[in-house]
């Protein structure tokens, strides 16, 4: 690779993890290249990117970016997972991982500070944003809807009770 191929491998990973909310450093030995392809699917889906680079490029690129402290963890085969939401990304890669046991999680960052294996394993534990969305807009809706069912529950025993009259009477 010419030199300025690197700058520009460089500066592409530095502005998409300058961008990233969450950042995971794993290691893929012995994966192969459609099940590379199978992740970077799954990662896609969740709004992810995987990028394989050089650990020297990806050590400069990290360099002036919320996740410089992870330059430690680039030894070896490793591929960098990053997005811009926090949980997609360590979900799809914990799922992938305890599926194929070659995909090892090696730690990861979230928005400058760093996280070790674990770490990120209980961040992918987490709800979605998508699922605390949902959440929060059914607890806004909870007390209308008990409202509108106290409002007309004195209605409802007005009517039967008025049935029960008439029923009275007709007998």
């Amino acid at each position: 690779m010419l030199r300025a191929e690197k700058s520009q491998v460089v500066e592409r990973l530095h502005a998409a993890l300058a961008e990233a909310e969450v950042v995971v450093v794993t290691h893929y030995k012995g994966l192969t290249v459609a099940e590379l392809g199978e992740l970077r699917g799954q990662l896609r889906a969740v709004g992810g990117t995987l990028k394989v680079a050089k650990n020297r490029l990806a050590k400069r690129a990290l360099e002036g970016t919320p996740f410089t402290g992870m330059a430690d963890l680039l030894e070896g085969p490793t591929a960098i997972a990053f997005a811009r939401e926090p949980v997609g990304v360590p979900k799809a890669l914990v799922d992938y991982a305890r599926k194929n046991e070659k995909l090892v999680i090696v730690g990861g960052g979230l928005k400058g500070s760093l996280l070790d294996a674990e770490a990120v394993k209980a961040l992918a534990e987490l709800p979605s944003l998508d699922v605390l969305r949902a959440g929060l807009v059914g607890l806004l809706q909870a007390p209308a809807a008990r409202l509108a069912g106290v409002l007309q529950a004195p209605g409802g025993q007005l009517a039967r009770l008025l049935k029960a009259y008439s029923d009275k009477q007709a007998a």
